[in-house]
């Protein structure tokens, strides 16, 4: 029950952290240079993946857990993008309500590898 706790905090903490990062620097990714917004949307959900994976070693989860693990940490996350992304333009002042489309693109896009790659770890674990 702790770690689940934890793993809720931290998936908390760290959607805290990435919003407050792309609401200061999101015109820097979104509103510039297309070879900018690329780079940005494939690196981005690699080290994502890459930070919830440590987190998952450091707290010993067996690979059969992963999937549930991984959800713990991302549902803090997706249930703040879906409030940030229907209040857009007064959440994140800084970015044009424009960019809400690619915003949402760029979420979907980490969550769907770091959610892959527990999935894919757990039924690996299950054979």
């Amino acid at each position: 029950m702790r770690e689940n706790t934890l793993l809720l905090a931290f998936g908390l903490l760290f959607w805290i952290a990435g919003t407050m990062w792309y609401e200061m620097r999101g015109p820097l990714v979104f509103e510039t240079t297309a070879v900018r917004y690329w780079v940005n949307f494939f690196l981005t959900p690699i080290v994502t993946a890459a930070v919830c994976i440590g987190i998952l070693r450091w707290f010993q989860i067996p690979g059969s857990r992963w999937a549930s693990a991984t959800l713990l940490i991302a549902i803090p996350g997706m249930l703040g993008e879906a409030v940030l992304l229907s209040h857009f333009s007064a959440l994140m002042p800084k970015m044009q309500e424009a960019s809400a489309g690619k915003y949402g693109a760029f979420l979907f896009a980490t969550y769907a590898l770091v959610l892959g790659i527990a999935e894919t770890v757990t039924l690996r674990a299950a054979r």
